[in-house]
């Protein structure tokens, strides 16, 4: 029962989560690029979204400037990438760590509580701020599906399955970098400024681990729309799907009251296990091919010594 009546808390949390693994899936999954932005940008979206709020800003303001601020951190490592040569992982790990200093000047303190302010979404209300939190989960793989089926949209795809062939059909890929990142990481700050309305309160160190968290619900997301559509806009659900089986997960983690010191660790081997299913599904498969053209051949020779 304790665990019954945590879901539609644990549910809510998720499709947070969940916009942020839709974030994470453009530049992991599309664009192929490892972005540790997104433990920083998060806050900023979470901080800039709380100041705005705790200073009387109408909420969709806020919200809007929250988006900006993100696509902002996701300019900085884009650039730092594509003009500076810097690769991918340094690029994010950059940006991250100066975001820490950024996020504490615009917060101005570490914690920034919303008691008693206009919010969109809150935990006290949970089943108005499910359905609120849904439609922002449609309207943005509408509009992701929407914008990746257009040219420029193909364009950040095609950069993410062969830069050099993508290049070489005439695309700057380094412009369609710029552009997935500074889109996903508006997006991982958009999914802060709605956690920390979902909390009651922004914090410096509400980040940390978004990159584990949003991977587990990418990969796991993919691991289980894999079977069912290779659909894109079934691919950006897969990650909100994922997002509420890790935080399913998490939440029975919780209630059967195992040490919480252990939950980061839980966290690497549920991300690690679903990483390593493709790779483990890939040699079943080529296995399995080895087996059946040695019976092929087997038949083959069996049949010309009757002959």
């Amino acid at each position: 029962m304790v665990y019954l009546n945590a879901l539609p808390g644990a549910i809510g949390q998720a499709l947070i989560w969940g916009i942020m693994a839709i974030g994470l899936f453009i530049s992991y999954k599309i664009l192929d690029f490892a972005d540790l932005t997104v433990d920083g940008s998060m806050v900023t979206g979470a901080g800039t979204c709380a100041v705005l709020l705790a200073n009387d800003v109408p909420t969709g303001v806020a919200i809007l400037v929250a988006f900006v601020a993100g696509m902002l951190c996701g300019l900085v490592t884009a650039l730092l990438h594509t003009k500076m040569g810097i690769p991918p992982i340094m690029s994010g790990i950059l940006t991250q760590l100066a975001l820490w200093s950024v996020n504490l000047k615009i917060m101005g303190k570490a914690t920034i509580s919303l008691v008693g302010k206009q919010l969109l979404v809150a935990r006290a209300d949970v089943g108005t701020s499910i359905i609120i939190l849904v439609a922002f989960v449609a309207v943005v793989i509408g509009i992701l599906y929407w914008f990746f089926g257009t040219k420029l949209g193909c364009a950040i795809r095609a950069t993410g399955c062969n830069e050099e062939m993508a290049r070489a059909q005439g695309v700057n890929t380094n412009t369609t970098k710029v552009l997935a990142l500074v889109i996903s990481n508006g997006l991982v700050a958009l999914a802060g400024a709605l956690l920390c309305q979902y909390n009651g309160s922004a914090d410096i160190n509400m980040g940390r681990g978004a990159i584990v968290i949003g991977l587990a619900a990418v990969i796991i997301g993919s691991v289980i729309v894999s079977k069912i559509s290779s659909n894109f806009a079934v691919q950006l659900i897969g990650a909100v799907v994922g997002s509420i089986v890790y935080y399913l997960v998490y939440q029975l983690v919780i209630c059967l009251e195992w040490d919480t010191d252990l939950l980061k660790l839980l966290s690497a081997i549920l991300v690690a296990v679903f990483l390593a299913v493709p790779h483990f599904k890939q040699k079943f498969n080529k296995s399995k091919f080895v087996l059946a053209d040695l019976n092929c051949d087997n038949q083959s020779n069996g049949g010309e010594n009757n002959a």
